[in-house]
């Protein structure tokens, strides 16, 4: 098992795509950090001119937009993950089936079993060590260029919230596996990347079936989170980082920020990552190669 996931470690490590990505990832944490800059010096000014009176309450204000930057920049470099996850991990064995490269594998004893808990966390460690990396980034790029606009955070709530967010490949990679061991690359790619779309989008409507009290519009949020949790987690994440000053029902935050998500959606996403990867095992364990 670990001989595979050493081989998917440098086996996505090798290809373009996460090359490419990382490339992508620092040209995104630089227009991040520009962005955030000129909003923080923009913000600094007007503390500067306005009357010292309200500066108080005017400081209040920019903390709280600076949380939603900081939630924005944190959206977008989730939906940036679940794709190079995606993209990354799809082709991990209906790929290897089509070009036969699986065939010298399994003619040596190694159980199907092993080959695909060694692509799950061989692809797991790597994506979440690339997760971890892309979260502290935008933490930082936040606390060292958005002048008043720096979020209030605090050094555990980051803690949680990172432990959190590193889950989000995992998320993704184990139904990715399942889909991998029953329909070609092309079609698990689909159905990934429409579950994916389907998750934010559910977010996105359950939020605003909070605000308007509308439980027809929660109860399409609650089912979408179901059949694909990466958005709960998402926000659960945000509710963590966000600590006591979180605003869960803040129209702002209908795309990028925290919600109403508790700490059981945490123990749904182990459940749902395992269940999911046990399918994967039984159907790539009965499949004719």
């Amino acid at each position: 098992m670990w001989t595979i996931a050493k081989l998917s470690f440098k086996e996505i490590l090798y290809k373009r795509i996460f090359l490419i990505a990382l490339i992508m990832t620092l040209a995104y944490l630089l227009l991040y950090g520009i962005a955030t800059h000129y909003a923080g010096a923009s913000s600094l000014k007007t503390l500067y001119e306005i009357d010292p009176a309200q500066k108080a309450a005017m400081s209040v204000q920019f903390k709280i937009v600076g949380s939603q930057l900081l939630s924005m920049g944190l959206y977008f470099a989730n939906f940036i993950i679940g794709l190079l996850t995606i993209l990354a991990t799809v082709g991990s064995i209906a790929g290897n089936i089509e070009s036969h490269q699986i065939d010298p594998i399994l003619t040596r004893p190694i159980r199907r079993l092993d080959f695909l808990l060694g692509r799950f966390l061989g692809y797991g460690i790597l994506l979440m060590v690339y997760t971890l990396f892309f979260f502290l980034s935008i933490i930082l790029v936040n606390h060292l260029f958005g002048g008043p606009l720096q979020a209030d955070l605090s050094t555990i709530n980051i803690f949680k919230a990172s432990l959190v967010f590193a889950c989000v490949p995992f998320i993704v990679i184990s139904p990715a596996l399942f889909f991998s061991s029953i329909v070609s690359t092309i079609n698990s790619g689909i159905i990934l990347i429409v579950l994916y779309g389907m998750s934010f989008i559910g977010g996105f409507v359950e939020q605003l079936g909070n605000i308007l009290h509308n439980i027809a519009l929660i109860n399409i949020g609650i089912v979408s989170s179901l059949l694909f949790p990466a958005d709960n987690l998402f926000r659960y994440m945000n509710t963590l980082l966000a600590g006591s000053s979180a605003t869960p029902f803040d129209p702002a935050s209908l795309f990028y920020g925290s919600g109403s998500p508790s700490a059981l959606m945490l123990v749904y996403c182990a459940v749902y990552v395992l269940l999911i990867l046990l399918l994967g095992v039984r159907t790539f364990a009965r499949r004719d190669i």
